[in-house]
């Protein structure tokens, strides 16, 4: 995927929150071209940072709206994996904080229910609000969500190639015990026209079991291969990816939804273990083939960032599973939704006004940048998503002094994708106001009252609850306790100012960020409020962290 990076400079920081829940009306456009073909690019879009022009200048391109000024852009595809935030978790309960290149804060936000309003049918729904957080910036979230799987109704079936890890580091308690545990779930689930094959890997790579239709034995014949399953010594992840990807393009199934499911530790020591090699074969068989990978992690001590790239470059998603609940969540709830496609290469972009915007940061999905002149180019890969899913990110905006109270717009967020079926580009937009970020504070309580004092609207807990998410992922990057966070390069407005002597560019926090104690207790505040038990969970971890820093 071709990306588009801006450097993080301290001061210019807006957050940006696109959830892919509903709530509130649309005010949006669905649109639908036959072309596919790349947008023009934007007039001096070549100069400066990729993607970017001299803010305040007449933008163009693409010959319909919203056009913006190239640097008043931000464009990433979409990514609804979850992992970051679960890795997490087991390492604070396991009495340690995560490394801070682990935390990734739209995993974070996309944790968490939403309640956004849902589409019939293929495609997206745009929903978007905002609330002040203080000294003159707003939190901005746009939400897009597909529709639910209709479970009463026929979908096509799976050729998934199961590639298990039995290397000596899965004899862990918490590793390949529950892998099998979740295995013998998705042999329950999967539906009898399904097929599985079943690949393991430790110095080598072997297929315990071909590909094999569940009916007619199939389910009892891939239980009895799990049974049978014991660790072993070495970690030749190369080795398994391969001759998984071997499994899956050798039986493909044309009209099937075709699959690499790995599961794993990702800590490959033998064999290939340069990434880049793995990386390439999971991308060729992609492209050549459709095959698509899930990568699901295990284990107290996880290569995290080498199973978040396999799946980027296998057009997938991760999970990470640390005990049984979350393996159910996974194999019983989410694996069926990984199975069908509501949209190919989906991918996202908001247009910030320049005459009402000063400055923005998108929050997150820094590994799922998108050059801004590629959002119209379906050459370029995107976010493949499934029935039931949704996707948040979030901006802090700063709007200008003169813009707070009107009605102006702020941004257009727009959403395109291409059709599952026939593969024509489809897009849906939704335009948002700048009264709609300035209407009351995040933290404002029901009946008005607010915590930072002035005109408090009520806010929706699911927003304060998305916001505490990625302020307490900021908090978790932070180098030192109560310094600034480690962020990597950010799609963000330009005309920062330069960081202060001494500090990194890119080491600013969050606007308006609570101590880490009020956020504890915003997400207390949300489970009281809605009975959202993953709400209470955060707020047990936020505390648990606090005592560790």
């Amino acid at each position: 995927m071709r990306r588009g990076w801006s450097r993080w400079a301290v001061g210019a920081v807006a957050v940006g929150l696109l959830a892919g829940c509903s709530g509130g009306a649309e005010k949006n456009t669905s649109l639908a071209d036959d072309g596919g073909g790349p947008a023009a690019r934007a007039p001096g879009a070549g100069g400066g940072a990729p993607g970017y022009v001299k803010g305040g200048e007449e933008g163009g391109g693409a010959d319909r709206e919203p056009s913006a000024p190239a640097d008043f852009r931000s464009t990433f595809a979409l990514d609804v994996d979850t992992a970051s935030y679960s890795y997490a978790k087991r390492t604070v309960r396991g009495g340690a904080l995560p490394e801070p290149g682990t935390v990734r804060t739209e995993e974070f936000v996309n944790s968490f229910p939403q309640g956004y309003k849902r589409p019939t049918g293929d495609g997206f729904s745009v929903t978007a609000d905002g609330a002040r957080t203080g000294d003159g910036w707003s939190l901005m979230r746009v939400g897009l969500a597909t529709g639910q799987e209709n479970m009463d109704a026929p979908r096509k079936p799976a050729a998934l190639t199961f590639v298990l890890d039995v290397s000596g580091s899965m004899a862990e308690p918490g590793r390949l015990d529950l892998v099998k545990d979740a295995l013998r779930m998705a042999a329950r689930e999967l539906g009898p026209k399904d097929s599985v094959s079943l690949v393991t890997f430790s110095g080598e790579a072997e297929t315990v079991l071909p590909m094999t239709r569940l009916d007619d034995g199939g389910r009892q014949r891939l239980r009895g291969a799990v049974a049978e399953l014991e660790p072993q010594d070495s970690t030749n992840l190369g080795a398994g990816v391969r001759e998984g990807y071997a499994q899956a393009a050798g039986h493909r199934r044309a009209g099937a939804t075709n699959r690499v499911v790995l599961l794993s530790d990702a800590l490959a020591n033998t064999g290939d273990t340069d990434a880049n090699e793995i990386l390439r074969g999971v991308e060729s068989h992609r492209k050549e083939h459709g095959i698509t990978l899930f990568g699901v992690g295990v284990g107290s001590d996880y290569g995290d960032a080498l199973m978040e790239r396999l799946a980027n470059r296998g057009d997938g998603h991760t999970a990470y599973i640390s005990g049984k609940k979350e393996a159910r969540e996974v194999f019983v709830e989410r694996l069926p939704r990984n199975i069908g496609l509501r949209a190919r290469d989906a991918k996202a972009q908001v247009a910030f006004d320049p005459e009402t915007v000063e400055r923005f940061r998108l929050l997150g999905y820094e590994n799922r940048a998108v050059a801004n002149e590629d959002f119209r180019d379906d050459r370029v890969d995107g976010g493949e998503i499934g029935p039931g899913h949704t996707v948040t990110a979030l901006y802090a905006v700063r709007l200008k002094e003169a813009a707070r109270d009107t009605d102006g717009r702020a941004a257009t967020a727009t959403v395109r994708w291409l059709d599952p079926g026939n593969r024509k580009p489809r897009e849906k937009a939704r335009t948002v106001d700048a009264a709609e970020l300035t209407g009351g504070e995040i933290w404002s309580k029901p009946g008005g009252s607010s915590e930072g004092g002035g005109k408090g609207e009520e806010i929706s807990p699911r927003l304060r609850l998305a916001a505490v998410a990625a302020y307490f992922a900021d908090y978790l990057r932070a180098r030192e306790p109560g310094g600034p966070a480690e962020h990597t390069e950010t799609q963000e407005s330009p005309h920062a100012p330069e960081p202060p002597e001494g500090d990194v560019a890119g080491a600013s926090p969050l606007p308006g960020a609570p101590p880490p104690g009020a956020l504890r207790a915003h997400a207390a505040r949300v489970a009281d409020e809605t009975g959202d038990r993953s709400a209470a969970e955060l707020s047990r971890v936020i505390g648990k962290a606090m005592r560790l820093k």
